[in-house]
């Protein structure tokens, strides 16, 4: 039951962080005077840029996130196949 009730505490967190976010403007330097020189002369460059720096950014965080619940999995497997007597 504790399991339970910190997973969907914790999803019901992450749901809110997303829906609350703001647009962020993850760029270095020299791409952002590259996208803001291509926005300035009407080009809609910069926003694809941004989204795919963020995408960059989102996948390692993702990636672990994925191998930490599928090693969660198979210890709680482990763990119950243990525990029942033989």
């Amino acid at each position: 039951m504790r399991n339970s009730s910190f997973l969907i505490i914790s999803l019901l967190t992450l749901v809110f962080l997303v829906l609350t976010s703001v647009d962020l403007m993850a760029q270095c330097p020299m791409c952002r005077m590259s996208a803001e020189s291509n926005m300035a002369n009407g080009g809609t460059a910069g926003n694809g840029l941004n989204g795919g720096i963020l995408y960059m950014l989102a996948t390692p965080y993702l990636l672990v996130g994925v191998f930490a619940f599928l090693w969660w999995k198979n210890r709680k497997k482990v763990d119950d196949a243990m525990d029942e007597p033989s």
